[in-house]
């Protein structure tokens, strides 16, 4: 996979957006140096190539109710194609898995689970083991406290160094 070419004034676009959404058309022009037109299109030529892919509102669910939040590490019975499509496609239909992602290593894959708390957790398990989706061996980790749960992305840190 290639990278996009991105100039400066699309990473200051990219980091302001990334911290504020419902930044103004006018705000954001003076954030990254340009008239607010010529921003405006860059910043919709980087909606049309994919780079930004939406705007969202961070909710903090423990203002709204209690939550246990638990990360879970999975590792399948079997590791043929079949069997992965069978629990990813269990996983995207389960609202209470609110990221999963296949990882190598050691296990399968790696969850985030927001439960009520964690009976309900449990009860959310025991249901995925009686549907006999492959699940072999599970590990929990509840989260006690949230260290850093950063939602920018440190764009600028990832690109190839400049030579």
């Amino acid at each position: 996979m290639t990278s996009a070419k991105l100039d400066p004034i699309d990473l200051k676009i990219l980091d302001a957006i990334q911290r504020d959404g419902r930044i103004t058309k006018l705000a954001l022009a003076e954030q990254v140096g340009l008239s607010p037109t010529p921003c405006w299109m860059r910043l919709r030529k980087l909606e049309k190539a994919g780079i930004v892919s939406g705007y969202h509102a961070r909710i903090a669910m423990r203002v709204v109710a209690p939550v246990a939040t638990v990360l879970m590490e999975v590792t399948l019975a079997n590791h043929r194609q079949a069997d992965f499509d069978r629990f990813e496609r269990v996983i995207r239909d389960v609202p209470e898995i609110v990221a999963c992602w296949s990882v190598g290593g050691g296990v399968d894959y790696l969850l985030k689970v927001m439960a009520r708390d964690i009976d309900a957790y449990q009860r959310l398990v025991d249901g995925l083991l009686d549907r006999e989706i492959g699940i072999d061996r599970y590990f929990t980790y509840i989260v006690i406290k949230t260290v850093k749960d950063e939602v920018a992305l440190p764009i600028a840190e990832l690109l190839p160094a400049s030579s």
